[in-house]
């Protein structure tokens, strides 16, 4: 991935340079950044690895998910907590997850507890197993299963 987006670099400072402007102007950059593209795209296959802007794609969707979920999860929290009569079951459930590796599992975790109303409290040895805390065990633990699901998805798009 990094030696494609180099090789794009160089495309695009090539293209700069064999303009031939007075003044090197960042349109020219640019033009030549989106060729670079292009050229790259046609023969990534030649690589024997995806196409960078995939990964980059990925990773802006894996922060679009995690916003959306923040934004769900929070106002799921916001309705709990401010009706009159608190009527919540707080539990602790496990979850089996297809994740492999440190930086996945890690990953999984963090957006998990940063996703209010639920905490990851334990990983087992294997890296396999999640301990989660949720503040309402019949409302919010389909909706963290959900979520841990979506997750798990474009982790794996992101890493593999």
């Amino acid at each position: 991935m990094a030696s494609q987006f180099l090789l794009n670099l160089f495309i695009a400072t090539l293209w700069l340079l064999l303009q031939d402007e007075v003044v090197p102007q960042f349109t020219t950059f640019l033009m030549g950044f989106i060729v670079g593209i292009g050229i790259l795209y046609v023969m990534h296959r030649f690589y024997g690895t995806q196409f960078y802007l995939r990964r980059v794609f990925s990773i802006v969707r894996l922060m679009l998910l995690f916003n959306w979920e923040l934004l769900l999860s929070s106002y799921s929290v916001l309705k709990q907590i401010t009706t009159p009569k608190l009527t919540i079951t707080p539990g602790i459930f496990t979850y089996k997850t297809e994740l492999k590796g440190d930086w996945e599992v890690t990953a999984l975790a963090l957006l998990l507890t940063l996703t209010p109303g639920s905490v990851v409290m334990e990983v087992s040895e294997e890296g396999d197993l999640f301990y989660i805390h949720a503040m309402d065990m019949e409302e919010s633990k389909d909706a963290v299963i959900r979520s841990i699901g979506k997750f798990e998805q474009a982790i794996m798009e992101v890493t593999r």
